[in-house]
């Protein structure tokens, strides 16, 4: 017994022994030895653990001997070490090439890349810390496939036009911005504060409903660390932009001459008799462009203790256009702050703000009677002070150097946005979140137009002073709550289950006036408080906008030993632009995948690393069209009151109270395939969209509801679908050659093909303008694109006259044709040439979008490039005045002068002809390849920065917009207004300036 006894007290001394307590510390590293800060360090199985310091070290107390820690971090193979005494751990992570196990952001909730179901592509910080973009739209060109960036304007602030997948509506195509879980835009976020963009391409994005259909962007940025020192990184630049090309235009001698053979051809005195002494006059655009500075300056704290993590960030941009700096320039600050506490084990807070603020002035631009319009079409023969007060150039051409001396006006705006959000974990799996997100953004500007005159007759002459000044406000607020449950069921079966609430609701309202007779006809003086003139027409104005949605949706993601996938979601929105009974209705998506390569016959592949094959298909909404239902009285009226005259409103547009939103069924199929030991990533897609219930305008009604009147218009109503089809492949190679030496190649293309498949009454719909008194040259209908350009087909130039003779009579048109004269394709083949012989001649939207980035490394010099091109897309030259005398493009040196001489440009003459009506000659191939960074930078090796006692030190030099190569005349291939009916006419778009920059990142 006693023996017995003694071998019980043994056992149990040794079982205590095994097992005792014991505290555990280590330091946990890369490849290279370099501490990793942030590393999540858990006992397996438990929530106990720590986060790695800046410096890689961990401390966890009390763990027994024989337990397994977890260590994991972002763009790491997550390892499992067993503690077997007290003795320092030395943990090395291996970087996990592929990336599939980064965390992507899908809406309400994540996922690992490696089980995404949908079409998303992720645009990293690193994309961003090399491009370094002034506005963070442009980190998308040319890096993500299937999104399109185009700039309407290259003056600073411009903004910029982003389409997902092409053009599907004839309204609203710009895609849904979500920060941090609030509703927000990206020219208000400075881009250094943002850590990544995912992209919802596919029915994906019906998560979010109504809002979803044009494609969903999702913004997450930047936080700090827990169980960090606090670091302090500046990065900034200072750099000069200059216009990329000036247009090719004659001289003051080729002018004279081409002028002189007009005026012959007519039988009119020569306006140049003696060209002698002309020589090359005054070149217009080199007067008008400059060389002009930018800066950039950011500064961020960021760090985290236990339970804890914050990020502060505050930046300047300062922009000075390469037209006028003096009237055209831009200001951004940011001030960017990131917050995250626990508050108890099972509560978390999180609060993401942003305050923007811009000042801009700018000169006209894209516009007949632009600046620059102005000075492609004033007369190289005068000189820089001369006005042209006889109007031998017509009513619309006048210098364009006095024309921003008279141009005043400033604009300022102020925007604080953010969200605030409780995580709450009461049991394992289970999080319940809720957060409001917040935008205001108050903005004011005033312009002043002085007395003025440019000569006689000319249209910009201004007889009595007037300052207009104006003050909006708009705000935003979304509250939701839902809940993401994890758990698995029978060891094989993984689900998610999302659930939730949304509200939100968008308003705002502002004022405008004009005061007239400004003391002292000058902008010190320009206030309408100032202003004491009156005027007969109304001089005010306001607007009140307040819509609401109300949405339900949930989601439930389920996976099959890890291989097989399905999601499926439903959300229900209920939308207060819409008449009572139209206000609701239900979104859903499903999508499925399977990992092929985690099936048996490829478990022992040495070339496929990873294969995914995956589908989707769903139905989202777009609330393109507003406020359709009420009529509101924004209309002009005059009425009879006690016998006098008075000014007053009238309704609008004519309602349409059964109108909805826009509906698009998306179907996509693809694969993500990793090959060569996760060197090659390979992504690829095939989509169809197919938009149905159109909200289309201007579909004819009867004259007695008053659609005509002043101020009024025809109804928009549902009345078309369209179909988008194509094709996307993402292809990405990375290699390293040895410790010193590594490259990168990534390649994407996108083939869109869009179609109008149906409008009420094959009605079409028009617009976009063309030169003065010309019909709309842009076309909604079935068959072609959307926005294609409509107009007449030219057949080369009539040599002489049996030519015309033999040919269909183009009278009709508005003269008779003579040799040098267009001959017009007698399309619908009635035997005469008119109005009704338009057709297609050409699209704005491309038929591919492509991308090519490289990136090369060589010990502690780094180099990268990015490029991007759109081919198959036309645009319009519409920045040729119509007038006898103003210049013209040195393609009319090439002109007809005699049978044989041309076939291409039209003879000379301020006769009338038929020339000058919009046809082929003025749309031009507008494909372009653009490289648009190339950067090389140089790091202090570790050991300097170590005697230095700081973390990183970069200098770098950029040339943004470097290159362009093209056969469009214009100045920039890629510039549209992004309008769906009208995009894609070049009336002088203000050219993007390239940029030459220096800058350093330096870390603390």
């Amino acid at each position: 017994m006693r023996q017995a006894l003694l071998k019980i007290l043994m056992l149990l001394t040794i079982t205590l022994t095994g097992a005792q307590n014991i505290n555990v510390s280590g330091i946990v590293l890369d490849n290279s030895g370099i501490p990793i800060p942030g590393v999540n360090v858990v006992v397996k199985s438990t929530t106990k653990g720590a986060v790695t310091d800046f410096d890689g070290n961990f401390t966890i107390s009390n763990v027994n001997t024989g337990t397994v820690l977890t260590f994991s971090y972002i763009g790491y193979l997550t390892k499992e070490v067993t503690v077997t005494s007290t003795n320092k751990l030395s943990v090395v992570l291996q970087e996990d090439i592929s990336q599939l196990d980064e965390v992507v952001v899908v809406g309400y909730g994540t996922q690992k890349k490696k089980d995404v179901t949908g079409a998303v592509s992720i645009v990293s910080a690193e994309t961003l810390e090399e491009l370094r973009p002034i506005d963070a739209a442009q980190a998308l060109q040319g890096t993500s496939a299937g999104v399109s960036v185009t700039a309407p304007s290259g003056s600073p602030g411009g903004g910029f036009n982003i389409l997902i997948r092409g053009v599907s509506s004839n309204g609203d195509n710009a895609p849904l911005v979500i920060i941090d879980g609030y509703k927000g835009d990206l020219n208000s976020i400075n881009p250094s504060d943002i850590e990544t963009f995912s992209i919802l391409k596919d029915a994906q994005a019906a998560i979010y409903g109504i809002e979803g259909a044009n494609g969903v962007i999702l913004v997450t940025t930047k936080s700090g660390k827990r169980g960090s020192v606090t670091k302090i990184n500046y990065n900034g630049y200072t750099g000069i932009q200059q216009t990329t090309r000036q247009l090719p235009y004659l001289n003051a001698t080729e002018y004279a001459l081409l002028l002189n053979e007009s005026y012959a051809a007519n039988g009119q005195t020569l306006p140049y008799p003696n060209i002698n002494g002309l020589g090359s006059g005054t070149n217009w655009q080199e007067e008008l462009f400059e060389n002009a500075p930018i800066t950039s300056h950011n500064v961020t704290v960021t760090g985290g203790g236990e339970n804890n993590t914050y990020y502060f960030g505050g930046s300047i941009l300062e922009q000075d256009g390469i037209i006028a700096n003096e009237k055209s320039n831009f200001l951004r600050a940011n001030a960017k702050i990131k917050l995250e506490f626990d508050l108890t084990k099972k509560l978390k807070f999180t609060t993401s703000a942003n305050y923007f603020n811009n000042k801009r002035k700018s000169i006209g631009e894209n516009a007949l009677g632009s600046p620059l319009f102005n000075a492609l079409n004033y007369a190289p023969t005068y000189s820089i002070n001369q006005q042209d007060t006889s109007g031998f150039l017509g009513n619309e051409v006048i210098n364009p150097l006095s024309q921003i001396e008279n141009t005043f006006n400033k604009y300022s705006g102020n925007s604080i946005e953010g969200t605030f959000q409780l995580d709450y974990k009461p049991i394992d799996g289970l999080t319940i979140t809720s957060r409001i997100g917040l935008k205001k953004y108050d903005d004011k500007g005033k312009t002043f137009s002085p007395i003025v005159n440019y000569g006689s007759g000319k249209v910009f002459n201004n007889d009595r002073s007037s300052v207009n000044q104006y003050r909006n406000t708009f705000s935003t607020y979304t509250w939701e709550t839902f809940a993401n449950y994890n758990k698995t069921f029978f060891e094989n079966h993984n689900a998610t289950f999302t659930i939730g609430t949304s509200a939100q609701r968008d308003w705002g309202d502002g004022l405008n006036a004009t005061g007239f007779d400004v003391p002292n006809n000058s902008w010190e003086f320009a206030d309408i408080s100032l202003a004491n003139g009156i005027s007969e027409a109304k001089t005010t104005g306001s607007f009140i906008y307040d819509n609401r949605l109300s949405s339900y949706f949930a989601r439930m993601q389920y996976d099959y030993k890890g291989k097989y996938l399905l999601s499926a979601l439903i959300r229900r929105d209920g939308a207060s632009d819409f008449a009572p009974d139209n206000r609701t209705d239900y979104f859903s998506s499903v999508t499925a995948g399977w990992k092929v390569s985690d099936e048996a016959f490829l478990a022992d592949s040495k070339t496929i690393n990873f294969l995914k094959l995956r589908a989707s298909y769903g139905n989202l909404g777009n609330n393109a069209g507003g406020d359709l239902y009420r009529a509101l009285l924004t209309g002009e009226a005059t009425y009879v009151f006690d016998g006098a005259l008075v000014t007053g409103v009238a309704t609008g547009r004519v309602p349409t109270p059964d109108s909805v939103w826009e509906s698009a069924e998306k179907l996509d199929i693809g694969l993500d395939l990793n090959l060569f030991n996760n060197k090659l990533e390979i992504v690829a897609d095939y989509f169809v969209e197919d938009r149905n219930r159109l909200l289309v305008s201007g579909l004819p009604v009867s004259g007695i509801i008053g659609a005509s009147a002043p101020g009024a218009g025809l109804p928009t109503t549902n009345a078309g679908s369209t179909r988008n089809k194509g094709i996307e492949l993402f292809l990405n190679y990375k290699q390293s050659i040895s410790d010193d030496v590594s490259f990168g190649i990534s390649y994407n293309i996108t083939k869109i093909d869009g179609e109008v498949t149906a409008v009420k009454d094959n009605i079409i719909s028009e617009g976009g303008s063309f030169s003065v008194g010309q019909p709309a040259i842009s076309r909604l209908e079935v068959g072609q694109p959307i926005g294609y350009f409509y107009g007449l087909k030219t057949d080369g130039i009539f040599q002489n006259q049996a030519e015309i003779d033999a040919h269909p009579s183009q009278a009709d048109l508005g003269a008779e044709a003579a040799p040098g004269d267009f001959r017009y394709v007698d399309v619908n083949g009635d035997g005469e040439i008119t109005i009704d012989d338009r057709t297609y001649l050409g699209k704005p939207q491309a038929d591919y979008i492509m991308g090519l980035n490289l990136s090369f490394n060589y010990k502690n010099f780094d180099f990268s490039t990015y490029m991007y091109a759109e081919l198959g897309k036309e645009t319009v030259r519409n920045y040729e005045r119509d007038q006898p005398n103003i210049n013209r493009l040195n393609l009319y040196l090439n002109r007809w002068t005699g049978e044989g001489t041309s076939n291409t440009v039209p003879r000379a003459t301020v006769g009338a002809t038929t020339n000058k009506l919009f046809s082929d000659f003025y749309v031009e191939d507008s494909s372009f390849l653009r490289i648009q960074n190339i950067q090389l930078g140089y790091s202090l090796p570790k050991s300097v920065i170590e005697k230095l006692g700081i973390n990183k030190f970069r200098l770098y030099a950029s040339v943004n917009n470097a290159f362009t190569f093209t056969k469009y005349n214009g100045y920039d291939p890629a510039a549209t207004n992004g309008a769906a009916i009208g995009g894609g006419i070049d009336y002088g778009f203000y050219p993007i300036s390239r940029q030459f920059i220096l800058g350093l990142n330096l870390s603390l």
